[in-house]
């Protein structure tokens, strides 16, 4: 499956690379999601090139893009801010998207950018020209930095939510484990409607150890069958 590569529109210093994956056969889920990249690595790293194609052959549309600071090859990550900013505009280019032909909207990433759509998801007001999205799909959610003291809270804005949360982790991820997550949230009240799914033995790209015997390959299909499973329950927002 080859991806379509657009540009995001924006200012000289903001407009950024994109690729769209489309599905192909006769599975269609309806359902568009903006995949976010994390931290250290750019859209076509094979994490996310790998997912965004495994989606697209499970029925959904995936649009995959680089924060500023990526694009630029700077090595450290733009503020909240600023990739919040530049989320929504590939929210609202994914949207618009001339190929792009589905009702229901997802927001999502790997590490940090899932923990930016979480942001998005949580401070809506922020972008009241975009259709509410229908759910939000972090994949190795960064709880708190390995061996460091957490910096910010990542929690109070989880607790917050309001719309349908996938959070895909790995029980050796060293960024915090699925009960990890779960503690976190524990106090919340309401709670939110946030479901993790633990990936046993998986490290925060859900790499498993050989010598659990487990296939890498048949890990990754059990996870995307899952998201996929979780993107067809999730209901639109009739928006």
């Amino acid at each position: 499956m080859s991806p379509v590569a657009f540009k995001l529109p924006g200012d000289p210093d903001t407009t950024v690379a994109a690729a769209l994956y489309v599905p192909e056969g006769d599975r269609n889920l309806d359902a568009l999601f903006v995949f976010a990249h994390g931290a250290g690595a750019g859209h076509f790293h094979p994490f996310m090139s790998s997912y965004a194609s495994a989606l697209a052959a499970r029925g959904i549309t995936v649009v995959t893009f680089n924060f500023p600071y990526m694009e630029k090859k700077r090595r450290t990550p733009d503020r909240a801010p600023v990739l919040e900013d530049a989320f929504r505009r590939a929210v609202t280019s994914a949207v618009e998207h001339r190929h792009v032909k589905t009702s229901k909207l997802f927001i999502g990433g790997k590490s940090m950018g899932g923990r930016m759509a979480t942001h998005l998801g949580a401070y809506q007001d922020k972008w009241p020209a975009v259709p509410r999205p229908s759910g939000i799909i972090a994949f190795g959610y960064p709880l708190s930095p390995p061996r460091g003291k957490r910096t910010g809270d990542r929690v109070a804005h989880l607790k917050a939510l309001t719309i349908p949360t996938l959070i895909v982790q790995g029980t050796r991820d060293p960024f915090g484990g699925p009960d990890e997550v779960k503690d976190a949230l524990a106090d919340a009240s309401p709670a939110p409607p946030i479901e993790v799914f633990a990936v046993e033995g998986g490290d925060h790209s859900f790499g498993v150890l050989k010598s659990s015997g487990r296939d890498q390959n048949l890990v990754h299909a059990e996870i995307q069958d899952a998201v996929a499973a979780w993107i067809e329950r999730v209901p639109g927002t009739g928006k």
